[in-house]
Parts: C-alpha cells; sequence; structure tokens
C-alpha cells in the first residue's frame, strides 16, 4: 500500500485539478479531533481547522461523515459552512440549517431503539460506568476508559444479544456497540444520498474505524453510478486499534489526525 508524500500529492491530484468539481468527506472523531477518554471532550485543533476553511472553500463539496449527532459534529468542528452527515449518514444538517433531517422511515424506529436500549441500560451497566448514547434511530453503548474494560465488554455482549433477539441490528466500533434498526444505516448510503445528484468528478473520504469501510464502498457504489469518474479512499492509522480491514480497504492510509491536518494542507497547496 502506499504512503509516502510524494504518492499521496499524486493521488489527490485529480481533486486538486477541479477543486469545485471535488468533494472531501472526512470522520470526525480520530481523523478531525484526536481520540479522548470522555466524548465531549473532543475537539478540532485550530491547526487542523485553519486547513479546512480554506479546503471548505475551494471545493465543491465539503463534509463530515460522524457515527455523532450531525449537531455534535458541528460542535466539535465549529465550522457552518459545511454539510454534516450524523448518525452514520442517518442525518444531514446542511451548510447553515439549523435542524438535521432525518430519514422518515428510521424516525418511526427511533422510538422503539431508544425504548429498548433505555430498558437494558440497568443497573449492571451503570454501575461499570458504561456510557448511553442518544443518536435518534440508533442508540450506543460506550466502554472506553471505564474502571474496567473487560467487565463492561462481558455487560454488553449479553445487550447485543437481547437486541438481535428482539430484532434489532447491532453494530460494532471501537469501545462501542450500537443498537440500530432493520433497515439499512452506514455511512455509505449517507454518502450516496448526498453525492449522486452533484455534478462531481473526484472525491476523497478519510476514515479511521470498520464503520469508515461503508464509506469506502460508498465512494466504489458512486463510480459504478457514473456519479464519479475517481474516488481516493484514505485511512487514518490508531496505532494498535488501527482495523486490518480498513487499512486492506484503503488506498492510502495517513498517520493519525496530524497526518490528516497535513492532508488537508495538501489539498489547499
Amino acid at each position: 500500500m502506499p504512503s509516502d508524500a510524494t504518492t499521496i500529492e499524486q493521488l489527490l491530484q485529480p481533486l486538486r485539478d477541479d477543486p469545485k468539481r471535488s468533494a472531501v468527506l472526512l470522520d470526525v472523531d480520530g481523523v478531525l479531533a484526536p481520540i479522548v477518554a470522555q466524548p465531549d471532550d473532543a475537539h478540532m485543533p485550530e491547526t487542523t481547522r485553519r486547513p479546512l476553511i480554506e479546503v471548505a472553500k475551494r471545493y465543491g463539496t465539503v463534509a463530515c461523515v460522524s457515527g455523532r449527532r450531525a449537531s455534535d459534529a458541528r460542535r466539535i468542528v465549529s465550522l457552518g459552512s459545511i454539510a454534516y452527515l450524523g448518525s452514520h449518514g442517518s442525518e444531514v444538517l446542511m451548510p447553515g440549517s439549523i435542524a438535521p433531517v432525518l430519514d422518515s422511515e428510521l424516525q418511526s424506529w427511533a422510538r422503539r431503539v431508544q425504548a429498548f436500549a433505555h430498558d437494558a441500560y440497568g443497573e449492571k451497566l451503570r454501575r461499570l460506568r458504561v456510557r448511553l448514547e442518544d443518536k435518534e434511530a440508533i442508540a450506543a453503548l460506550h466502554w472506553r476508559g471505564v474502571p474496567d474494560e473487560d467487565d463492561a465488554l462481558a455487560a454488553i455482549e449479553d445487550v447485543a444479544e437481547r437486541a438481535e433477539e428482539a430484532g434489532f441490528v447491532t453494530h460494532w466500533g471501537r469501545k462501542v456497540l450500537e443498537i440500530r434498526p432493520p433497515v439499512r444505516i452506514d455511512k455509505g448510503a449517507g454518502i450516496v444520498s448526498l453525492l449522486r445528484d452533484r455534478e462531481l468528478e473526484a472525491a476523497l473520504y478519510v476514515g479511521d474505524d470498520t464503520t469508515d469501510i461503508d464509506a469506502f464502498r460508498g465512494l466504489s457504489e458512486l463510480v459504478e453510478l457514473g456519479s464519479l469518474k475517481r474516488a481516493l479512499r484514505v485511512g487514518v492509522s490508531s496505532g494498535d486499534e488501527t482495523p486490518p480491514e480498513l487499512e486492506a480497504e484503503a488506498d492510502v492510509m495517513v498517520d493519525g489526525t496530524d497526518g490528516v491536518r497535513d492532508l488537508l494542507r495538501e489539498l489547499i497547496r
């Protein structure tokens, strides 16, 4: 897999050749903002924000695609001139909009998902300090940084089994379990919906987790549909936590959030 600066520059050239007809799509946590023990403490460094502002000015479509709610992603990035696809693309917050748009089918499932999650979030998970996150049609259980991560994982595995028995879909990420409705929710679907009717030549996606593989495949789907001519899939290394599947599907890897910052700078050279 190519990884040196010269190769990355060459891979970015199709986007730089026609920026107004190019899309730049980025995950937030672990990509623009370093991973932290407490999710509410996440923020994008100013050294990354400055080149992202310039990218937003130059490129035709710029969006953050996050597992967080769209409003939370915008709070972390603090840039109102770009779009945010929240909850893995199931909600869309367009530039300048006050509230995100949620798919109507997902809205009908949101109450059922949250009711199950709140019922499952009992005394044991609270004692283990597992955190429950409400993401509308998705409920997430986080155990990063809890006192006993092994016990927390075992308890969450029990919840996952119960969720699947109840007809929900479970999705595992880096120290997070998501409980989802039995309809398609993934970053790839969100990206296809956002970009398919736009006149674009090239697009790149930058991500660091298994959920970002769906985004990579969404770009491939757009190429197959003829909506894109070129797609670039950039994986972000996170040390021992780097999913091998992500590295296998990426066209190129960069090193952590610093590597993403350098990538943004390269896009505006």
